[in-house]
């Protein structure tokens, strides 16, 4: 391994690489490497110049990478070429006299010109012109300060940079990772931020040619008018290092956008080029990542963000938050370390350990926030102690106390459920605050006439309509005073099947409860798109958290015991039925007749055992009365809450640009796989200092059809002016 120099630079030296300085003294370039003169030559020698620093990179005393970054911005290509041309035709090469019929393009007499016009205040375009030199070789006379007492210019509005291709900064990157790693290449901010001496990462764009994944930055708008960055410095803080906060959040949404499901499967992507995207030199490391999210989470609040966001989008739209769908989600737990509780998993038909985490939506499937139950608490419980509470605080337009005394049928919003939370008890719960609820009837054993259906038109909320034949009446659930007043809706379908629905909401029209109601399958749609395209049953850390001593759980005892019990009333119904049949068959065999009539006696009086013992002890204990062993835990939770925030802004996000998009498309899942392609397509970044723009040059996508309306979507995007959330600069999108 190579020692690292100690080097000792003289004044007015410029560093270039660890071990390299180069000062312009007296119209001499001097080189010094490791504070030992190693060259010079006269400031205008270009051949001099190219035969220095080839020579230095071929004896390893500076790396090609380092050549391409300030002061010297030589690009790689040219590097190259010169190292190419040292080993073919040998160092003489580079001081063969040019021939007779090609004059020296940049003659020091040029330079000194050049030099007096660009100091009058001309720009660079026209002083080549004047000069009668090409635009880029004066610029390059620029950059390596050939030209006598400049330094290098800003860009001027419209004359961009030349931009870095895929080829160079794959080079760079993989160069970068002998020094501070792969990708980092902008090692002195780094170990600025170590000492102390920076605050973070400045965010800045390169000009680059196709970047992987650039498609991203077509997405940023929407991410952001979706509240991404809400929570920063409110909720979400990190202590000074490279990464910002922003940065995380950006990260984050950016891997949601591009399906890059988990930290991990950010080693199969390029950490560069995915870097270019949030305007740093690489993204961090999965174990980097992993740091960042646990210290938003842990030192930040993100269910008070989940919650400041979930009243923003409902204050948006506030007539789709009048109607708040509500259903649980099992997120299925395969690892050993978290003693978790068993509940019903419908979609795999078994009783499995796992999370139910409980969603509310909208009618259009859009979410406004999560609540997770580690213990099998149940809806109408959840519904009752963490939903209702937070949605009184952040329903917009309530009616107000006096209005609610002055119409007794006046509900302040609804809430929308399956089967499981159709209960009396709930209904009345509920309607005691006045909360609506809307849910199929359980137990259907009458029917209604068929002449009581008409064929009505039920507009949906997700747009359209459709033909239902419906039928409506008000009636009580339960008797006396304990019943509730409820209306009931029928739909009678082809097959003459008659589906029940009921509402406390009784202001409603049927054809209003039956769109609403029907409109249920848009959040089963959102939790399979979520699992496959979000991945919200991800696992995000590992090892698990103790739950609260107080908090009551099932008694593994009287568990048991009802186990016992269904199981023996399943004995005593067989049995009957034996003794049944045995019966209509003559008589049968009076012996055998008789063992199974002793055998149902045996079984019954075990029955009243079983019943007895389960009566006799409690059927709910705390979880500081168990064993240790068998002491539920639960997974940590914040990290999950902060991370399905991300997933929702970002849900949000396509939702959004898909219904710009369906403007060019007929079909939604043609508009959710257009801007899944989007996201992931390689895109040219360019960034403009002087006009504070960034032009984000999106690459075609596979047809024609889909050109035009990608076209469409990104010229929606530029007349938003939108400006990028660090740098300010004006983001304008096209497709080249």
């Amino acid at each position: 391994m190579r020692q690292s120099w100690l080097p000792g630079f003289p004044d007015g030296a410029q560093k270039v690489g660890e071990g390299l300085a180069i000062l312009e003294k007296d119209g001499q370039a001097i080189y010094f490497v490791g504070g030992d003169n190693y060259f010079s030559h006269p400031v205008v020698d270009d051949a001099g110049r190219r035969f220095a620093l080839t020579s230095l990179m071929e004896n390893g005393h500076v790396k090609a990478v380092e050549l391409e970054r300030p002061p010297l911005c030589i690009p790689h290509r040219t590097l190259m070429n010169w190292v190419g041309q040292s080993r073919k035709a040998g160092p003489s090469s580079f001081f063969r006299p040019a021939a007779a019929n090609r004059p020296r393009i940049m003659t020091p007499d040029k330079s000194a010109e050049c030099a007096r016009l660009l100091s009058e205040g001309k720009r660079p375009a026209e002083v080549a012109r004047q000069v009668g030199v090409q635009e880029s070789t004066l610029r390059k006379a620029i950059r390596r300060q050939g030209v006598p007492q400049l330094a290098p210019l800003p860009q001027d509005a419209g004359e961009l940079e030349a931009a870095s291709t895929k080829s160079e900064r794959s080079r760079a990157d993989a160069e970068a990772a002998a020094g501070m790693g792969t990708a980092c290449t902008r090692a002195d901010e780094r170990i600025q931020t170590a000492l102390g001496l920076a605050t973070g990462a400045t965010t800045r764009f390169e000009a680059s040619q196709d970047v992987a994944m650039g498609g991203l930055l077509a997405g940023l708008p929407a991410l952001c008018a979706n509240g991404l960055l809400t929570g920063l410095d409110r909720h979400l803080k990190l202590p000074r290092g490279f990464y910002s906060a922003l940065h995380i959040l950006l990260v984050l949404g950016f891997m949601a956008l591009g399906r890059i499901k988990r930290p991990e499967h950010l080693r199969q992507t390029s950490p560069g080029e995915l870097g270019k995207v949030i305007g740093l030199d690489r993204v961090p490391e999965v174990r980097t990542l992993r740091e960042k999210v646990h210290l938003l989470a842990k030192t930040g609040d993100p269910a008070a963000w989940m919650r400041d966001l979930a009243k923003l989008w409902m204050e948006s739209e506030p007539e789709e938050a009048g109607y708040l769908y509500v259903d649980g989600h099992v997120r299925v737990y395969h690892g050993e370390q978290a003693r978790l509780s068993k509940r019903y998993v419908s979609r795999e038909r078994l009783c499995l350990r796992g999370t139910t985490d409980y969603w509310v939506n909208d009618a259009l499937g859009r979410p406004f926030f999560v609540v997770s139950q580690p213990l099998n608490d149940g809806l109408a419980e959840t519904l009752l102690k963490d939903i209702v509470p937070q949605l009184l605080e952040i329903v917009p337009g309530q009616p107000t106390p006096a209005e609610l005394d002055a119409d007794p049928t006046l509900h302040r919003f609804v809430m929308v459920f399956d089967r499981e939370g159709a209960t009396q008890s709930l209904l009345g719960r509920l309607w005691k605050q006045r909360i609506g609820a809307l849910t199929y009837r359980k137990n259907v054993k009458d029917l209604w006439s068929e002449d009581a259906f008409q064929e009505q038109e039920v507009h949906l909320p997700a747009g359209g309509s459709t033909g239902m034949k419906l039928a409506m009446r008000e009636t009580r659930l339960g008797t006396g005073d304990s019943s509730l007043a409820v209306t009931e809706v029928r739909r009678l379908t082809q097959t003459g099947h008659q589906t029940a629905v009921i509402t406390t909401a009784r202001q409603l029209g049927n054809t209003t409860i039956a769109g609403r109601m029907f409109a249920r399958w848009c959040q089963e749609n959102y939790f399979a798109y979520m699992m496959e395209h979000y991945d919200i049953d991800g696992l995000l850390e590992y090892g698990d958290e103790s739950l609260p001593g107080t908090h009551q759980v099932v008694n593994p005892r009287w568990r048991e015991l009802d186990k016992a019990v269904r199981q023996t009333r399943q004995s005593e119904r067989k049995l009957q039925a034996a003794i049944a049949r045995t019966a209509l068959n003559d008589g049968g065999e009076i012996q055998k007749n008789a063992e199974s009539v002793e055998a149902l006696q045996a079984v019954q009086e075990e029955l009243k055992r079983l019943c007895s013992a389960r009566k006799a002890i409690s059927r709910k204990v705390t979880i500081d009365s168990l064993p240790e062993a068998e002491r539920p835990t639960q997974l940590p939770p914040l990290n999950k809450m902060l991370c399905d925030t991300v997933k929702m802004v970002a849900y949000r996000a396509e939702t959004a640009m898909v219904a710009l998009l369906r403007r060019h498309l007929k079909k939604e899942d043609d508009a959710r796989a257009l801007i899944r392609e989007l996201f992931v397509s390689s895109a040219d970044i360019e960034p403009n200092a002087l006009a504070n723009t960034l032009t984000i040059k999106i690459h075609r996508m596979a047809s024609p059809a889909h050109d035009r309306a990608i076209a469409a979507l990104l010229d929606e995007l530029t007349l938003q002016d939108f400006p990028h959330p660090e740098t300010g600069a004006r983001m304008t999108f096209t497709l080249v």
